[in-house]
């Protein structure tokens, strides 16, 4: 094998990797479906190997496909870096993006020095709302793009960061061992909060809802004071607060999908720029997170 990997592929790959399908993937890529199944076929022909599986409708990863992954994400990391480190200075402007205060804490900083440092020209502008209310924004045209969970949006969105979704409580109180359990929760859209009641249901644990805010300060000042117990993403998770699992009595979450919208009457070299950087900040955090545990 002496040619090099083609990064078009690679970020096809990467689509179909996150989303578990070669249809959701084509939309993502921006490529019809069979465009996209042919680029694996070459892809898989210039490997040597297979990397995906039929799974009933869903694609896994062969051992080789799960080889091949970590090397796809460092190659399209880099990619973005080289390409932006020679486009800073043509890049000027104003770019609006939304963020749920749930990550605002742990990613916008990173998010926000590196894009800045790269192009001092741009104005960026950061809402931070629920989910919900900036998808509506982007339906709006009040967005360029927006960092969401679990999106359930009919449009095309970019999953690229998978988190365990954790029980929390204060690690200096019992509040976990009230009866009925305390709980501080999103407003009854939050999608977190559906999944908490639901499992509490499926086991038959009195609960009552004694907290319910869509700011995410709110809800962790209230489990981190030792009055309720809340759901987080493994990232939102704060000091003084500790993770209840089984030997605590609460049931496994599911984990939770980052996905990023995008405006698609806002489609420019100023927002893939910033998508680029989003990604790659967020691979930055999980290798230092790697790095410390």
């Amino acid at each position: 094998m002496n040619s090099l990997l083609d990064v078009d592929q690679l970020r096809t790959f990467l689509a179909i990797v996150e989303t578990g399908s070669f249809t959701r993937a084509a939309e993502i890529v921006h490529k019809t479906q069979s465009a996209v199944s042919m680029q694996m076929k070459r892809l898989e022909e210039r490997l040597e190997h297979p990397i995906f599986v039929r799974d009933g409708r869903a694609s896994k990863l062969t051992e080789e496909g799960e080889r091949l992954l970590d090397y796809a994400r460092r190659i399209i990391k880099l990619n973005v870096e080289a390409l932006a480190a020679f486009s800073d200075a043509a890049l000027t402007g104003r770019v609006r993006l939304g963020v749920p205060d749930d990550y605002a804490d742990r990613y916008l900083p990173e998010i926000m020095a590196r894009f800045s440092r790269a192009y001092p020209g741009v104005e960026l502008s950061v809402i931070c709302e629920p989910s919900i209310e900036l998808m509506g924004r982007i339906e709006a045209n009040e967005l360029d793009l927006a960092i969401v969970t679990d999106c359930e949006s009919n449009r095309p969105v970019e999953s690229f960061r998978r988190e365990r979704l954790l029980w929390g409580t204060s690690n200096r109180h019992t509040t976990h061992r009230e009866e009925p359990l305390p709980l501080a929760l999103g407003r009854p859209t939050c999608k977190w909060r559906e999944l908490a009641i639901e499992a509490l249901e499926l086991i038959g644990r009195p609960y009552r809802v004694l907290y319910s805010s869509g700011n995410a300060g709110a809800v962790a000042a209230a489990v981190l004071a030792g009055l309720a117990v809340s759901v987080f993403p493994e990232s939102g998770l704060r000091p003084g607060m500790r993770v209840l699992g089984a030997s605590d009595g609460f049931p496994e979450l599911p984990s939770c999908r980052i996905e990023l919208l995008r405006n698609p009457q806002q489609q420019s070299a100023l927002t893939d720029a910033l998508s680029g950087h989003i990604i790659s900040s967020l691979d930055n955090l999980s290798a230092a997170s790697d790095a410390a545990e």
